[in-house]
């Protein structure tokens, strides 16, 4: 580091040999770094010309440069004027550079005993801003003569800092000096309510209330403090407003959810005839945003295009942001097209916005897109992302996203670990979602604990579900609806009717959360699939909620799986009646029929689909191996390995285990073809796992629809015969089959 001599040498130099740019020889003897004269005009300009080379050299950040300069100065007796000392100290202020400050500092010492009070507040605001409250309160203690920039100074530093009660005590002690409206100001953003009332009354005092800076810290002030009437009183006192006291109302009704009177200020503001900025259109934006207003939207987007700034980042993205919500994603789309520079947040509006659509492809095309160009990401991106690779179960790009968000420290906690935890339990990865979890210091939260009990309930280990919510209830963190069915969930795969019912008996009275529609439809299922048809129908009818499509289909589901065909039928009545384009409902009725060989019956209900133009839902299964998909649907010969594929599953027709039924994943089969075995999309998935994966690999296979009867124990069977785990996501939960046995101990 450049470092500057005590004093000058005795014997200047001729010439400063080192300085090639400017050439300073050929500058006049009188502005010349060698004075040969000592007329008081020479005297007067002497050195002009290198503290402008000196203030230049501030302006271009070059402090290093400046400090090698002042060393030559040095040697040829050329004074260091103080305002040359000021731009240098501003240079080093901006750079947040410390250590040149004090170079500087200890030489204009040398040269200037008692520095004026403007250059001394210049060096205690270069040390505040570079951080060094220690040293600026050392200095401010020093200081032979205080102005009121000095007083103000070392206050908003402190306030700055966060440092309330230092702030106050200095304000205290303004003696000497009236304090005025910015330092009044700068100590009303830390107070409290006591302290803001007590400067409240001294700014009427002083005359300063009515000031719109100070009219404005006082209103945020009570809005912070909870005290929105008096925040509003101060608002219509005041009779010089601007732009800023207007948005800090707005944010004020929006940090108590008040996004009415939000709309209400901009009706105020348009007929007064206040200037409308970029702050207030985004605020406005996210009002609408919270009620879900996109017409009102929709007419403030007129006024910003009117107005020129849709290609504003911040209005633009409160755009996006507004679409998003209003689950309208094409003009969230064009909204964002419109942004000239969109930043972390802006993309991150985007692709939560795709993700909800369920266009989870867009999503990792828009990430992969980010990575590519190097666009700066924030923690919300990479949570949303996760969410889309739990979705498409891609958990491949799920790990190594993973891995860069903890790389570039971009994991959200609660949101982000929460997402990673989901998206590893559906892509079948229930250890790593485990060492996730584990990896969370003290969860506070239920988001985390609800996300690890669901993964767990999805893989039907309903033990280990219940350990982690008894674990959860005596880290006092209480569990909210949404812990609930999963725990509810987790007791429906297993069976456990019995548990289902306390758990629901004693949410409100224990856990003071009380039941909902949701947590009725989780007993209704699980009543209905265990075969307790009449209790299921019995607490539709007599729960406090109005039964939804949900809890009809959860009965129905039950009599299609115990052929209860006459309290299927009034389920399926139901059902029609609440939505008549629900397709799995068809296909629910078409089993229900089929399984009584009402076989007429079913085809008037096929006969019902094509006529309301409805199409059952291809069933499609893929598996990942060495990172790529493999995608399989019933009869699938396109795979490049399919007649290796087929030669296989031949070698397994003897475990084939034909059934007369049939499921909602299955529901392809023609009468004609009636107890014919086809060739379904997840036992060709399973068959390619056997052929491209090491012996004794686990195999993950993901299907979109119900895993049927038949494919269910073709699973088991291969498992036995091969001494394979198979593990098997189907719509519902996870399938892990070992040595013959499911986990899910056939009751699905």
């Amino acid at each position: 580091m450049s470092t500057i001599p005590n004093s000058p040498p005795s014997r200047p130099p001729t010439k400063l040999c080192s300085l090639k740019t400017p050439n300073f020889s050929q500058i006049p003897s009188k502005f010349s770094l060698n004075p040969t004269t000592s007329s008081s005009l020479q005297h007067q300009h002497q050195g002009h010309i290198e503290n402008l080379h000196l203030i230049s050299l501030c302006k271009q950040n070059k402090t290093h440069q400046a400090l090698d300069f002042i060393t030559q100065m040095d040697q040829s007796n050329i004074p260091v004027h103080l305002h040359s000392y000021e731009s240098l100290l501003k240079s080093c202020a901006k750079l947040r550079d410390l250590s040149t400050g004090k170079l500087l500092h200890n030489h204009m010492h040398r040269s200037h005993k008692c520095p004026p009070v403007f250059i001394l507040n210049r060096v205690l605001q270069t040390w505040c801003e570079c951080g060094s409250l220690e040293d600026a309160r050392q200095l401010f203690d020093e200081m032979p003569e205080r102005n009121l920039g000095s007083w103000g100074v070392i206050i908003s530093a402190y306030a700055k800092a966060g440092d309330v009660d230092k702030a106050v005590e200095l304000f205290s002690g303004m003696e000497s000096v009236e304090p005025d409206v910015s330092i009044v100001v700068s100590v009303l953003w830390l107070s409290g309510l006591e302290l803001g009332k007590q400067l409240h009354s001294f700014a009427i005092k002083k005359g300063f209330a009515k000031d719109a800076k100070m009219g404005t810290a006082i209103l945020n002030m009570y809005a912070k403090c909870g005290c929105l009437e008096d925040a509003k009183l101060v608002f219509d006192q005041l009779t010089e407003k601007n732009e800023i006291t207007w948005t800090s109302l707005m944010v004020s009704y929006m940090n108590i959810d008040n996004s009415l009177q939000v709309l209400d200020l901009l009706l105020e503001m348009i007929i007064l005839g206040v200037k409308l900025d970029e702050y207030v259109f985004s605020i406005i934006l996210k009002a609408c945003s919270s009620l879900r207003n996109e017409t009102t939207g929709q007419q403030i987007q007129g006024y910003v295009l009117k107005l020129g700034m849709a290609d504003n980042v911040a209005v633009g993205t409160a755009l996006v942001d507004l679409y998003v919500k209003c689950e309208n994603i094409e003009s969230a789309s064009r909204a964002f097209d419109c942004i000239a520079e969109p930043n972390a947040y802006s993309w991150s509006a985007l692709i939560t916005g795709y993700s909800q659509a369920g266009e989870f492809n867009k999503c990792l095309k828009l990430f992969k897109y980010l990575k590519r160009i190097d666009a700066e990401l924030n923690p919300n991106i990479y949570t949303s992302i996760f969410q889309a690779c739990s979705s498409v179960t891609d958990f491949i790009l799920g790990s190594q996203t993973h891995a860069d968000a903890i790389k570039r420290g971009l994991v959200s906690y609660l949101y982000g670990d929460s997402a990673m935890i989901t998206m590893y339990a559906k892509c079948g990865m229930l250890n790593e979602a485990r060492q996730v979890f584990e990896s969370v210091k003290k969860p506070s939260d239920n988001v985390i604990w609800t996300a690890i009990i669901a993964g767990y309930a999805y893989h039907g280990n309903a033990h280990e579900a219940l350990k982690l919510f008894t674990r959860m209830v005596s880290y006092k963190v209480k569990p909210n609806a949404i812990t609930f069915v999963a725990v509810l969930t987790a007791f429906n795969y297993c069976g456990l009717v019995k548990e289902a019912k306390q758990c629901v008996d004693s949410m409100s009275s224990k856990y003071g959360v009380e039941p909902s529609i949701h947590h009725y439809n989780c007993m209704i299922d699980a009543y209905a699939r265990s075969g307790m048809l009449n209790e299921s129908f019995s607490l539709i009818n007599n729960m406090p909620f109005e039964p939804n499509v949900m809890s009809w289909k959860c009965l129905l589901g039950g009599c299609v799986v115990h052929k209860n065909f006459e309290l299927g039928k009034i389920a399926a009545e139901y059902v029609m009646l609440l939505d008549l384009d629900d397709t799995s409902t068809y296909v629910l009725m078409f089993n229900l029929h089929a399984s009584s060989n009402q076989w007429e019956d079913a085809g008037l209900i096929r006969k019902m689909m094509v006529k309301r133009r409805l199409k059952k839902e291809v069933s499609c299964s893929w598996i990942y191996v060495n990172g790529k998909v493999h995608s399989f649907v019933v009869g699938d010969k396109h795979h490049l390995q399919a007649n290796e594929i087929y030669a296989k599953l031949k070698e397994f027709e003897w475990l084939n285990n034909n059934n007369d039924e049939e499921d909602e994943g299955d529901d392809d089969v023609m009468l004609k073809r009636k107890g014919q075995v086809l060739d379904h999309s997840e036992r060709l998935a399973i068959v390619y796992g056997l052929i491209a994966t090491g012996e004794g690999s686990r195999i993950t296979v993901f299907k979109n629809l119900r895993a049927c009867n038949d494919c269910h124990e073709f699973a088991k069977r291969v498992s036995l015969a091969t001494r394979r785990e198979i593990v098997v996501r189907d719509a519902n939960r996870f399938h892990h089959f070992k040595s013959g046995v499911c986990s899910c101990g056939d009751y699905w």
